[in-house]
């Protein structure tokens, strides 16, 4: 079923880093008209959402509209009330205090017993729950309560030092979504300010605004003059498309990237930018594959244009990507330059076994070098041309490469069920906090786990261990040594440093780390 399917690795589309767990944000207010009280906003998304389960692979996304978390992030990275009206951690055990009067969509009262359910079971890995899992901390834990005082505790079985930005921003399921969780595929059953009401295949999806609601980011309510008592999520794939319907007026709001966005400048336009990753790449150490061999996946890094695919990434004058994580996030330093193989890594590569005869293949005991590289325009219309510059990098170095563009689901099925790929581009706003890394650069593979390339970084391991038990920002330095093991094994690949921005037809707003809305901040304008 859909929500025990692993999400495409860090693609802002699908993941929970679009949960915005810290960093930066920002508001975009560029209109002064008069504002339209109860109106509806249409917003685009990239792709179909097949399940609107916030535990989901797909529905992570879209929780915001319906589910509320313990805490929210405000826009410029501080904590700020939700659920919870205070909290505090030590290195093991995270402890909220619910607000009073917060209801479920169907009418029944919140209580900490049931926020306690929600994060055990999320917490389950029985349950598979991807969504959840990039969101949640890497490590046990159990959930407790105590209605007569509105507490619920999280206890982990190891120190952790993010406990208040994990598990504090999951978005809590009420009892009556759990008990039958298949309905969240296309019903919610949250305490959010909008409850969907309206699913059809491939959309649009509606959601319909909440009464009484009071308890968002900060104490929002949904009384707002101006806020939505509609928001319509249809499904545009093309950033060309969504920019054309920005500037016509067919949507209110959309999130465009790649050279599109030069398109809706000086156009009156509400924006606010997002620092992302363009072409995280993975290369796939499998038993079998080729890209096992280190000294390979360092020459084939080495034998790359880095500024010619930053170029093509961003659609001008790029930056190659300094970091796995995007400027901003928690930790995050200028790494790559300073750790990525040089050009040197060619000796190493004939030392490997690896030769090459004048114009033919790189070969090893005979057998050429063929690469399988998988992409999909789905998460990042630049994508393709990334990997098609990879390609003739790779093809003038020795290499066989195959190109391959699938549609989401196709990458998907390519990276956890088939692993038919040896190299996979994707796209990220990164990973507000370093440990939403440590699944897919170390663990187990699909189906118990996240690696889905197979990584295996004894040096990256142990320094994870030693930052998992600095408090929060104290070991970043750790943190940032643990990142560097990764460039120097060429275990994977950032692109690119780039903006995606978020843009608004008669509406303004606010977004958190990723470009992610903040619904009570929507406001519809004339």
């Amino acid at each position: 079923m859909l929500r025990r399917t692993p999400p495409v690795a860090l693609a802002a589309a699908l993941t929970a880093s679009a949960v915005a767990l810290s960093s930066c944000g920002g508001t975009a207010s560029s209109t002064t008209t008069p504002l339209v009280d109860r109106g509806t906003v249409r917003i685009a998304a990239a792709s179909e959402i097949p399940s609107f389960d916030p535990y989901s692979t797909f529905g992570a996304a879209q929780a915001r509209y319906a589910y509320d978390s313990l805490v929210n992030a405000d826009t410029d990275g501080s904590l700020v009330t939700g659920l919870a009206s205070s909290w505090q951690a030590t290195a093991t055990t995270a402890t909220f205090t619910l607000r009073p009067g917060v209801t479920c969509s169907d009418g029944t009262a919140l209580t900490a017993s049931a926020v306690a359910r929600a994060l055990t079971y999320a917490g389950d890995p029985g349950h598979q729950l991807a969504g959840a899992r990039t969101v949640l901390p890497n490590v046990p834990f159990t959930a407790s309560a105590d209605d007569a005082t509105g507490t619920v505790s999280a206890t982990a079985a190891s120190p952790f030092p993010f406990l208040i930005r994990t598990i504090g921003l999951l978005p809590i399921v009420c009892p009556a979504g759990l008990d039958r969780p298949r309905s969240l595929d296309r019903a919610t059953q949250g305490t959010g300010p909008y409850v969907l009401t309206r699913y059809i295949p491939g959309g649009p999806y509606e959601f319909t605004v909440r009464d009484g609601y009071s308890w968002g980011p900060a104490g929002a309510t949904t009384a707002e003059h101006g806020l939505p008592a509609h928001i319509v999520v249809s499904v545009v794939p093309q950033a060309s498309t969504a920019a054309n319907l920005l500037l016509t007026g067919g949507i209110e709001i959309a999130a465009v990237n790649g050279p599109d966005r030069a398109r809706l400048t000086d156009h009156g336009l509400a924006t606010t930018d997002a620092a992302t990753v363009v072409g995280l790449t993975f290369f796939n150490q499998g038993p079998g594959r080729a890209l096992a061999d280190p000294a390979l996946r360092r020459a084939l890094v080495a034998a790359l244009d880095r500024q010619g695919l930053a170029n093509v990434a961003v659609g001008g004058i790029g930056r190659p990507a300094t970091d796995f994580s995007a400027v901003g996030a928690v930790c995050h330093a200028d790494l790559a330059d300073a750790n990525l193989p040089g050009n040197d890594a060619t000796e190493a590569l004939r030392a490997a076994g690896w030769v090459r005869s004048v114009g033919g293949p790189l070969t090893k005991d005979g057998r050429p070098l063929r690469l399988r590289v998988i992409t999909s325009p789905d998460i990042g219309p630049t994508l393709s041309s990334v990997a098609e510059l990879m390609a003739r990098d790779w093809t003038a170095f020795g290499a066989q490469v195959k190109l391959v563009t699938e549609s989401l689901p196709a990458l998907v099925n390519a990276m956890y069920q088939s692993a038919d790929f040896d190299v996979v581009v994707g796209s990220t706003p990164g990973f507000a906090l370093p440990v939403g890394f440590i699944p897919f650069f170390s663990g187990p593979t699909p189906a118990e786990g996240l690696n889905f390339a197979g990584v295996t970084n004894p040096e990256y391991d142990a320094l994870v261990a030693q930052a998992l038990r600095e408090p929060d920002t104290t070991g970043c330095a750790t943190w940032n040594r643990a990142a560097a093991a990764l460039f120097r094994s060429a275990d994977a690949l950032p692109i690119a440093d780039g903006r995606s921005s978020v843009y608004g037809y008669r509406t303004t707003f606010a977004t958190t780390f990723g470009g992610q809305l903040v619904p009570t901040s929507i406001r519809l304008h004339q």
